[in-house]
């Protein structure tokens, strides 16, 4: 009885300081004032450094909370509104001038879409609480029907990352309910594994928040990036670049960063942990990652940005580079955050046949290009 108490109350107390979270997240860090004057765009542009071998555009913009991306055979990008419900089309640039030749809502009213998979005209959308698919035109999304149910609710971390693996089958993340806790459902801070008509199963655990995930091309190895713990400092725990592999567990809420203990749940004897390959920097909050389809050894990782640091760190978009079993890291674009103020946060990452990128920001509530230069 007495341990069942201490989870309620651990989960109580992780479910409020989720709510502390949110609040300061979105009240406290609106989206930047220069968004309603007119400036937003012409600031932007002077201030965000795009890496060699790219120019950087404002697709669109004028979108609620766009989060993540899929790209239609005829060149559209299909975008996922998380809070505001929206499923968004986003015309092709046909004209040539980097900016999106129009934007349409396919779908309003929908529970927190994240993660969106199209194969033909089946748009797959990862909800909170449900996976579900619609029949997909340029002028709406219908049929919906129900792909896997009872996914948990509640708490903190409610988008839900979905993608098809190289094996045909869905891998699916759902975060943590709290900072640190005792979950009482398996399926929370895990990868679920499944088959449309199959019960899932847990691929891998202890992952408090892995929003980002890819396969390497040619190695097939799944790589993930998740949101450490919070209030143990400014540069504790780093968040995580982690190898995932089936049957693994990656330490949440016992182990943080690079093998960082808890400082209140003690590490049950027994569990083996896996360790990061590599470590981001503590409260970056990386959102995707993509290993680009030209440089396999390459991948991009979007740092959202801290909300409880001293000094702001994340806010851009990273380079990882693996080689010889190590990884090393460097900037690869910069300029959305400068001395405390914000103007951009990435979040969604999508490469294009041509190789140039889209990115999102949730913040501002636009796409952007980084257009490759010939």
């Amino acid at each position: 009885m007495l341990k069942r108490l201490l989870i309620v109350v651990v989960v109580t107390v992780a479910t409020a300081v989720a709510l502390v979270v949110w609040f300061t997240d979105n009240v406290f860090n609106p989206p930047p004032v220069a968004l309603a004057d007119g400036n937003w765009e012409q600031i932007l542009l002077q201030r965000v450094k795009p890496p060699a071998g790219y120019e950087f555009k404002v697709f669109a913009h004028g979108l609620s909370r766009p989060r993540l991306m899929a790209m239609t055979a005829a060149g559209d990008l299909i975008v996922s509104g998380y809070t505001s419900g929206n499923i968004y089309l986003l015309k092709a640039d046909r004209n040539g001038d980097g900016k999106s030749d129009g934007t349409t809502v396919l779908k309003e009213g929908l529970d927190n879409p994240h993660e969106l998979v199209l194969e033909g005209n089946v748009l797959y959308v990862a909800e909170e609480q449900e996976v579900v698919a619609f029949d997909f035109d340029e002028a709406a999304l219908s049929n919906r029907r129900v792909i896997l149910d009872g996914l948990p609710t509640g708490g903190a971390h409610t988008s839900r990352t979905l993608r098809r693996g190289p094996d045909g089958y869905f891998y699916l993340t759902i975060g943590s309910s709290c900072n640190s806790c005792l979950e009482l459902n398996s399926w929370r801070a895990a990868m679920l594994r499944f088959k449309e008509g199959e019960a899932p199963t847990i691929f891998a655990s202890g992952l408090r928040n892995t929003v980002g995930f890819d396969w390497q091309p040619g190695t097939g190895r799944l790589y993930g990036v998740d949101n450490g713990r919070d209030n143990m400092g400014d540069d504790v725990p780093d968040d995580e670049v982690n190898l995932i592999e089936p049957g693994k567990n990656y330490g949440w809420p016992y182990v943080h960063g690079m093998g960082v203990a808890d400082p209140i749940l003690p590490m049950p004897s027994g569990l083996n942990a896996t360790l990061p390959v590599h470590g981001l920097g503590a409260h970056v909050a990386p959102l995707s990652i993509l290993f680009l389809k030209e440089a396999p050894d390459t991948a991009l990782v979007t740092e959202h940005g801290s909300w409880n640091r001293t000094v702001k760190a994340g806010y851009r978009i990273v380079k990882l580079t693996f080689a010889g079993g190590k990884v090393s890291e460097e900037p690869f674009l910069t300029g959305c955050e400068e001395k405390g103020n914000v103007i951009c946060r990435p979040v969604g990452l999508l490469e294009a046949p041509d190789g140039s990128l889209y990115v999102t920001d949730d913040y501002a509530g636009a796409v952007y290009l980084l257009r490759k230069l010939p």
